[in-house]
């Protein structure tokens, strides 16, 4: 049962909350500062005081508000309010630690399946230009009821093949949560299954466009770079990168151009005319990538002063 004193104290203090599909309340972190609202809540939790928090962005997490208000510098009159409601517990430094992620336990795959649902799945990948080769290589599956109900699952592994995120895709028409992504880190690399590290190297926003782009494309799962992808880029050999996120995440484009050109790498910035890679199609990507040339330090300089 939420405790709605508890969720209206947090606003106050950390700005009206958001509620997420997953039931949490999502605010603008303290420790990060992000544009938006990537820090979630979980006000669920029976057991008084407890309540796990963790910023997508940044990556910080724990288990009680106090640290929250520590860090947002709540007044005292607002921290002595928080501990009416969840008591004095010793603060500890313990941070939450997940489970080892696992499929959903209704994954089912999609080649080979009879089910009328498995059909329905098979034809929006069609439609979104994923092939059957594509399905058996990412381990492509969907769900037809749980959590994850009329879901494509996209499974993400690490460089020796365990299991490190998974994207959940709804494949109905006009449905009410078209995501829905586990309560796990981020901070991982996806696709790192299929990463040659030798080999030039896309970064593109999400599971769709690299499958789409065909060859050493990375998903952000959004529009930043964690901190582990960031660390493996910088100290691998990789020479040339290629970013190729949509036109309104310019800024961050432009940040890790200049990031990486610091770094000694070869950067294209990929400008990609109002589509997403998986919406243009693997020859028309091609072609664009082909005809975009390397990122010289005045180049970024005026894109930069074309964002004031």
């Amino acid at each position: 049962m939420i405790n709605e004193l508890l969720v209206n104290l947090v606003n106050s203090v950390l700005t009206p909350g958001k509620r997420t599909a997953r039931g949490n309340q999502a605010y603008h972190c303290p420790y990060c500062n992000h544009s938006k609202p990537k820090l979630e809540v979980n006000f669920t939790e029976n057991k008084k005081g407890y309540n796990p928090w963790h910023c997508w962005v940044c990556n910080k997490k724990g288990s009680r508000i106090t640290q929250l208000f520590k860090k947002a510098g709540a007044s005292s009159e607002k921290y002595q309010d928080l501990i009416k409601l969840i008591g004095e517990e010793k603060e500890s430094n313990e941070v939450i630690k997940f489970e080892k992620l696992e499929l959903p336990k209704e994954y089912e795959k999609i080649i080979g399946n009879s089910d009328i649902l498995a059909k329905h799945a098979f034809s929006y990948l069609k439609k979104r230009g994923v092939t059957q080769d594509d399905i058996e290589k990412y381990n492509i599956g969907f769900c037809s009821t749980g959590r994850y109900a009329s879901m494509i699952i996209i499974p993400s592994y690490d460089e020796v093949g365990n299991l490190n995120y998974f994207t959940g895709r709804s494949f109905q028409q006009n449905p009410y949560i078209k995501y829905r992504n586990p309560e796990t880190s981020r901070d991982i690399i996806p696709f790192e299954l299929f990463i040659n590290w030798e080999l030039p190297l896309i970064l593109c926003e999400g599971p769709f466009d690299a499958m789409a782009i065909k060859r050493n494309a990375i998903p952000l799962l959004g529009k930043n770079i964690q901190k582990n992808l960031m660390k493996k880029i910088v100290t691998s050999t990789v020479e040339k990168i290629y970013i190729a996120l949509d036109n309104d995440a310019m800024k961050q484009s432009l940040k890790f151009a200049e990031e990486f050109m610091n770094e000694g790498k070869e950067v294209y910035l990929v400008e990609l005319e109002g589509k997403d890679p998986s919406e243009m199609g693997f020859s028309h990507f091609t072609n664009l990538i082909q005809n975009t040339f390397p990122l010289t330090p005045y180049r970024l300089m005026g894109k930069k002063l074309q964002l004031i």
